[in-house]
């Protein structure tokens, strides 16, 4: 009897001790911040996938001890596990920023039910704002999917491709053109994009430093034809989509724009356990973070707010580091569950200061842009 005894006891110990995802997962985070004064007119959201604090420290410190983030006067700390599960993946984390909802990991767009959410890229739409994606993965990978695409699981890259044919995404650069115009269907997105008024480009045949693109039309820059290469093997056009994106979407639209870039592969340098990949991507990311910066600086009417989904490898500096030389330790070859930091500059920056769910980030944008306000009767066109 005593050993049986010994075994409940045991029992009990260990399930009461197991983690559970806390209820908040369950419904939206409250905004406990009120609407301030001066509202921005655009907002810029970059996200760094798989940026944690580790890797920020190591790419200031490869980076003579200066980041761009350094130069944001706000700053904060969001949670992001999933709806299920503490660790998110980039599904879940970009769909809770594009739709203020927890969702299981592998969604794109929908929420625990699969039903499909408003993104904060189509509401933006619907009010007249252009709206732009950047990406240094596939265009219709997990993160810049979740703004404009509604699919059950994040694999459905030929579906996640249809889905932003019918968009109304203004502007857009990433790999991923195979998904478009070699597609199992037979369809051609590429022709079919065409004639919903873009015009087209890709790296065979076009340097995206060249290009002026045209306000009259929607404009598209496929990069590679699967996954961009890093950043150490010659792709670097991050920093010049931005500030091609910041030269044309005000042109787009005089009542503002949504504009989203990730720095996608810090992600993959945390999973390949890769410390040079993890600083040089998170160094032409902050680079392009240093061009946003600019704009706003200079436009006194834009909002830009730096975060990632989620921190990748559990990275940390050790101690033999120096300087000119960063040796970095991991966990795991898979994301954690470490809070994940918030920079924020121009009109509105002072709600991303404190703690928070990271459904409070599209949350605070909706309010910003005005957005929690009725929808109009009819769309507004730009």
């Amino acid at each position: 009897m005593r050993g049986s005894s010994l075994l409940v006891l045991f029992f009990v110990v260990v399930f009461s001790c197991t983690p559970k995802v806390p209820e908040a997962a369950h419904g939206p985070a409250p905004i406990s911040q009120e609407k301030p004064q001066v509202l921005p007119k655009n907002i810029i959201l970059m996200i760094g996938d798989g940026m944690g604090l580790g890797q920020i420290t190591a790419a200031l410190y490869a980076n003579g001890n200066h980041l761009f983030l350094e130069e944001f006067p706000v700053t904060g700390i969001q949670k992001p596990y999933s709806y299920d599960d503490l660790i998110t993946d980039s599904a879940a984390g970009a769909t809770a920023f594009a739709s203020g909802v927890k969702t299981y990991n592998g969604a794109i767009g929908v929420n625990p039910d699969t039903l499909p959410l408003p993104t904060i890229l189509e509401e933006a739409e619907q009010r007249g704002l252009a709206t732009g994606l950047i990406a240094t993965s596939e265009i219709t990978h997990a993160t810049p999917a979740a703004f404009y695409a509604h699919r059950n699981n994040r694999r459905m890259m030929e579906e996640i491709a249809a889905d932003l044919l019918d968009s109304g995404v203004d502007f857009f650069v990433g790999g991923g053109k195979k998904y478009f115009d070699r597609r199992k269907d037979g369809r051609n997105l590429y022709v079919e994009l065409a004639k919903k008024n873009y015009a087209l480009y890709d790296f065979f045949l076009h340097e995206l430093d060249t290009l002026t693109p045209d306000p009259s039309m929607n404009f598209g820059f496929f990069t590679a034809d699967s996954q961009p290469v890093p950043y150490s093997q010659g792709r670097d056009y991050l920093v010049s989509a931005t500030r091609k994106a910041l030269e044309f979407l005000p042109q787009r639209s005089d009542k503002g724009f949504f504009l989203m870039v990730e720095g996608s592969q810090i992600d993959w340098g945390g999973h390949a356990n890769n410390t040079e990949y993890i600083i040089s991507e998170t160094l032409e990311f902050d680079r392009a973070v240093g061009v946003a910066l600019e704009f706003a600086r200079q436009d006194r009417q834009t909002l830009v707010i730096v975060t990632a989904d989620h921190e990748t490898g559990g990275f940390a500096i050790q101690p033999q580091s120096t300087p000119d030389s960063i040796v970095g330790a991991f966990t795991t070859d898979y994301h954690t569950a470490a809070l994940v930091p918030v920079f924020a500059y121009g009109p509105g920056a002072e709600l991303f200061s404190g703690m928070y769910e990271n459904t409070a980030i599209y949350d605070k944008m909706r309010l910003l842009l005005g957005l929690e306000q009725p929808q109009p009767t009819s769309a507004s066109g730009k």
